[in-house]
């Protein structure tokens, strides 16, 4: 059986138009940009703190690497993996539609307390609203391993998501693949609920970020890669 957690060490109004629900209103208010202007959403996302920067800050020693890519950018432009990713990502968010009701997104969500914490999830819904804003979330990937456990920082990627829209859980979605060719008929999927200890965490990592980011833009040379 598949388990939530790797094996890995925690880190420390007209008439006839009814008004739109509270929920969607306070989440459609706070997009950012669209990647489908893709040079639009990058210019975006590095003026704030996204899923994918999270999803690296498992120690406070990996703040100081975070900085330096933040600041010099990333050296990977992507590979053969990560095309395909790409390229099976529509057909499995349609998946995910037609099962769940999770609509496909591609906008650039704001925190609604923080302008610089910012996340893309893949899909966004209504959920059931019994918690946090009552939205639920899709996270997609794909994969040439088996998975005997979700990995850690797709975990920090989804708590930060869940923070950034106020949602209560995400559906992560994987389809593995051989030589790029699915494994099986349709892709896997389990739900994960939102954790508040673990989101505090990151909110924390994230923050102590955006402190050297500051520091170092303002006074100093830049840092060098740890």
């Amino acid at each position: 059986m598949l388990s939530l957690f790797h094996e890995e060490e925690h880190p420390s109004r007209a008439f006839v138009i009814p008004a739109s629900p509270p929920v969607a209103a306070s989440h459609l208010a706070r997009i950012v940009a669209d990647s489908t202007d893709r040079v639009a959403w990058l210019r975006a996302r590095a003026q704030g703190i996204t899923a994918t920067d999270v999803a690296k800050l498992a120690t406070p020693k990996s703040l100081q690497t975070a900085v330096y890519d933040k600041l010099n950018g990333s050296s990977f432009s992507g590979n053969s993996y990560t095309d395909h990713g790409r390229a099976r990502e529509p057909e499995i968010a349609a998946w995910v539609q037609r099962r769940y009701g999770i609509e496909p997104s591609t906008a650039l969500f704001h925190a609604s307390d923080h302008r610089r914490h910012l996340a893309t999830p893949d899909g966004v819904g209504p959920g059931t609203g019994s918690g946090a804003d009552g939205l639920e979330l899709a996270e997609i990937k794909t994969t040439s391993k088996a998975w005997r456990s979700i990995p850690r920082s797709y975990l920090r990627q989804v708590w930060w998501q869940q923070y950034v829209l106020g949602a209560e859980r995400t559906l992560l979605v994987w389809e593995q693949h051989q030589d790029f060719v699915p494994v099986n008929a349709e892709p896997e999927c389990r739900w994960v609920e939102r954790d508040e200890d673990q989101i505090a965490i990151l909110v924390g990592y994230a923050n102590n970020l955006i402190a050297l980011l500051n520091q170092q833009t303002t006074s100093g040379p830049p840092v060098g890669r740890v």
